[in-house]
């Protein structure tokens, strides 16, 4: 996989704990992310997260790309047995997240408190020169926006901090014998100090999410009220479920416990530069990130929709010529509209034609990235093949394809391979025969940086097995998961000419300036 961007900034001496959710089959690109952009260290990943520690610098967090949403860890544990004790007894191991180890929440609210400072302290100097008049005009915007959303709930959320205050009294006496021996008096009043010092007046939410026994038992509301009186408790903080300070974010199932702060409140998944979206913009910048982009390359998406994978390319990638085509008007303009959003118009040229007739002359592309369109809407059939002969002409030998496959699209190519290998031209890799398996991650607990190597390693050792079709071999292939749907991102390299490509080595109507787009 190509190196990440490295930013420059010291290395983790002052480090602390976060995660990162990701999509199924996206932990392998968020791992190496974080390593390379963030010099993170003790990488670890369960499935869906990924853990790591690294320096609190907000400025360098939030460029992270692979990653769904970023959280300051607070606790990690092992699942609660919701099989062998009551319900209320699971009430008072679940509170004991928080009565246990006490410290550990403190510390946390620390960092997220300076983390927050440093930021506004940022922000101030970069506005000291901004327009007055305009920046009142956001900030009533943003102040309608919410007056808006908080309208619409203020109702149910009134009744459920009632609620919880009324549970926090009714449940004064809640914790067992066997809790109040291990809390010390002299810890409390310590822990209450540095609350006070720390925080002030907190007020709070809880955000849960469960599944697996735990979700058999108890709904996610349930969970989140339970949590939240134990914090009440412990810490005196107030709920506050319209405009809480605090966030705090608790995931529970039968492999983990995690409880975390969301050190951004919008995902880092939502990209303020696209304004139309495509396809997921992870799996966009993931595909990106596997191809080995170097400046003054030639990329081309020869079905590039909406623009999403091209976008995610030159926002990270922009020393680099780029093309994008399509046949379909609409798409078309939409993808000029996210270009022009997001200020890369002039990086971007954009083309009206089929994929299987591309105007460029062959072996002139350094490397293609394309989400091959699957579903209902789209019916390609045979035609995967055509689009693959396509694209292997243009490219050039030692280039990369990287493809956004259906699982059926996968299928289609290893049947074509397995049909054509007979009479497979002269000069063709012949690979040995064997089953192609994607990179899908165990849901196993904290797997580390040493066992995560190893498993990449035996990943490729799969890989070699992978029958290649024509003069693109096989190099990587990730199966991650399009929310309903599954998928797979593969990696090809181009080994050797083809003999398509000799043959048609200028198409007419190729473009000038494409084929001076390697020179």
């Amino acid at each position: 996989m190509a190196a990440v961007p490295r930013d420059a900034g010291s290395g983790p001496a002052a480090g602390a704990r976060f995660f990162c959710t990701a999509g199924r089959g996206l932990e392998p690109f968020v791992m190496r992310e974080v390593r390379a952009r963030l010099a993170a260290t003790q990488v670890e990943y369960i499935s869906g997260k990924v853990f790591f520690t690294t320096c609190p610098d907000l400025n360098r967090l939030k460029k992270l790309k692979s990653a769904e949403r970023l959280f300051l860890l607070i606790k990690k544990q092992f699942p609660f047995d919701v099989s062998s004790v009551s319900k209320g007894r699971m009430c008072n191991e679940m509170q004991r997240l928080i009565s246990d180890d006490p410290e550990s929440w403190l510390n946390a609210i620390s960092i997220w408190k300076n983390l927050l400072e440093l930021d506004a302290k940022k922000e101030k100097l970069s506005q000291r020169d901004a327009n007055p008049l305009k920046r009142n005009m956001g900030e009533n915007d943003i102040i309608i926006a919410k007056k808006s959303k908080t309208e619409i709930q203020e109702n149910r959320e009134c009744q459920l901090e009632k609620q919880m205050e009324e549970e926090i009294l009714e449940q004064g006496n809640g914790i067992t014998e066997r809790e109040e021996v291990q809390e010390e008096e002299s810890e409390k009043d310590v822990a209450k100090a540095v609350v006070a010092h720390i925080q002030g007046d907190l007020t709070f939410r809880v955000s849960c999410r469960c599944s697996g026994a735990v979700a058999k038992t108890f709904t996610a509301q349930e969970i989140g009220r339970v949590i939240g009186i134990a914090l009440m408790k412990q810490f005196g903080w107030k709920a506050d479920l319209r405009n809480p300070n605090l966030e705090i974010f608790i995931h529970l199932n039968d492999v983990y416990s995690v409880v975390g702060i969301p050190v951004f409140r919008v995902p880092l998944a939502s990209r303020a530069y696209i304004r139309t979206a495509g396809l997921r913009s992870t799996i966009a910048w993931a595909m990106a990130s596997l191809a080995e982009i170097k400046a003054g390359a030639f990329v081309l998406d020869p079905m590039c929709g909406l623009g999403t994978i091209l976008l995610e390319a030159a926002k990270e990638w922009p020393d680099v010529y780029y093309v994008g085509a399509d046949v379909s008007d609409s798409q078309l303009l939409g993808s000029r509209d996210n270009l022009k959003a997001a200020g890369l118009e002039d990086k971007v040229e954009l083309l009206k034609v089929s994929v299987v007739e591309l105007p460029l002359p062959s072996e002139s592309v350094d490397i293609i990235i394309s989400d091959i369109p699957f579903g209902k809407k789209f019916k390609l059939g045979k035609d995967i093949r055509s689009i693959l002969q396509e694209m292997e002409r243009v490219l050039h030998v030692g280039g990369t394809v990287v493809l956004l496959l259906s699982e059926d699209h996968h299928r289609r190519l290893k049947d074509c391979e397995e049909s054509s290998s007979p009479s497979r031209s002269h000069g063709s890799h012949t690979g040995e025969p064997g089953s192609e398996k994607c990179l899908n991650p165990e849901e196993k607990p904290g797997l580390s940086e040493t066992a995560s190597s190893s498993f990449e390693a035996s990943h490729q050792g799969c890989l070699d097995q992978m029958p290649p079709f024509g003069s693109l071999v096989p190099v990587e292939c990730y199966s991650v998961s399009l929310g309903k749907t599954g998928a797979c991102i593969c990696k090809y390299k181009k080994s050797h000419s083809s003999g398509l490509a000799q043959a048609c080595h200028h198409r007419p109507g190729s473009s000038p300036r494409a084929s001076a787009g390697r020179q």
